[in-house]
């Protein structure tokens, strides 16, 4: 009776040893994951699209490392035109550049005449027309000490 009691405690022991492991290698994982985001997000140099627009520019700021482009309001560069998709395009900064991906537009997506097809490296002075809408992009270097905003110049 007493051996099979003493079996018991050590499957039990084992057990608790092997969740405890996996919990502990969980917890690293999720801050290996955020320590991984919080560098990238301070290495993303400020990004800005301008929109020309009848007689006033748009201009949008970013020093987020992602920024979705689309007519959907969960979008951060909103753009309220018909042939724009609701989740247009993405703009991405990894590999120490930025970089446009078309999210399966209705459209297209075209980076200086350039259809979309696969990622695309951006730089400033490009043209990145999603849909009929045509923006500007500019990047800036992380020490001009812009803030993410959103401007509307008149």
């Amino acid at each position: 009776m007493s051996g099979s009691i003493l079996l018991i405690l050590r499957i039990l022991m084992a057990a608790s040893l092997y969740a405890f492991l996996g919990v502990a290698f969980y917890i690293l994982w999720q801050n290996l994951k955020l320590q991984s985001n919080r560098i990238t997000q301070l290495s993303a140099p400020p990004l800005t699209l301008y929109q020309q627009d009848d007689d006033h520019i748009i201009d949008y700021r970013y020093t987020r490392p992602e920024i979705t482009i689309g007519r959907d309001p969960a979008c951060d560069c909103i753009l309220n035109d018909g042939t724009v998709s609701a989740m247009h395009a993405r703009l991405t900064f990894r590999q120490s550049q930025w970089w446009v991906e078309d999210l399966r537009s209705t459209n297209g997506t075209f980076l200086n005449q350039e259809s979309v097809i696969a990622p695309l490296v951006v730089t400033s002075g490009d043209q990145l027309r999603c849909g009929q809408i045509v923006l500007s992009i500019s990047v800036s270097h992380a020490d001009d000490g812009n803030s993410s905003q959103i401007d509307d110049k008149a």
